[in-house]
């Protein structure tokens, strides 16, 4: 959708970013101290560029995303995808799913809808187009690195969702009843039209404020 705009308007647009500090990650660590688990994925590593398929330039899928040793008295697990760079006054949400089976480790590739490909009817939310599917990335030319943050919330009994809640209400969730986290950053950008490796080979900075206590183990 935006790979059409003229790269001149994603160089005027350079500094306008939402902040690595407005993705829910840190402002549940900025809140309280929570457990931290391990969330990665098997086709790209931490800052590393995302796989062209899961974007706006490829087929659009999902990633496939793995996780850990959450904690005992989880009762489901919640995923938010956000954009950090998005030049937006709040990270782009690119996906929400809820109500994950607390003995879940897993979400497979394709696993949500998106535009050219149908999931396999995971309860999600509403992205930032109000679409309950995953929105890949698709940041305009000449704009820089987007950093796209994943995470993962092991969260404690609480009110049901809604049939396709938004950002607001799972951050409010989060806030009140999160008990771990396991956070993925993936980076993408576009130059001239084209997919460019970030920064010419150089690592994104992520800026996630992980919490002092290690992963569990």
């Amino acid at each position: 959708m935006l790979e059409k705009l003229p790269e001149s308007l994603g160089h005027a647009l350079i500094n306008q970013r939402a902040g690595m500090e407005s993705v829910v990650y840190n402002q549940l660590h900025a809140l309280r101290a929570t457990a931290r688990f391990d969330l990665s994925s098997r086709t790209f590593a931490f800052n590393a560029e995302l796989p062209v398929q899961y974007t706006a330039d490829g087929a659009g899928l999902s990633p496939p995303l793995e996780w850990g040793n959450v904690p005992a008295d989880t009762k489901s697990i919640a995923l938010l995808v956000e954009d950090a760079d998005s030049p937006t006054p709040h990270p782009l949400v690119h996906a929400i799913v809820v109500g994950i089976a607390p003995d879940a480790v897993s979400i497979e590739e394709g696993a949500l809808n998106s535009p050219h490909h149908r999931g396999i009817g995971m309860a999600t939310g509403l992205n930032s187009f109000l679409q309950q599917a995953w929105l890949p990335p698709d940041p305009p030319p000449g704009h820089g690195v987007h950093r796209y943050v994943f995470q993962v919330f092991a969260l404690a009994a609480g009110r049901p969702f809604a049939h396709a809640p938004g950002r607001g209400e799972l951050i409010a969730a989060i806030l009140d009843r999160a008990l771990g986290v396991g956070c993925l950053i993936g980076t993408y950008q576009r130059s001239g039209g084209l997919i460019a490796a970030a920064d010419e080979g150089t690592e994104a900075q992520s800026d996630v404020a992980y919490p002092a206590e290690p992963a569990l183990a």
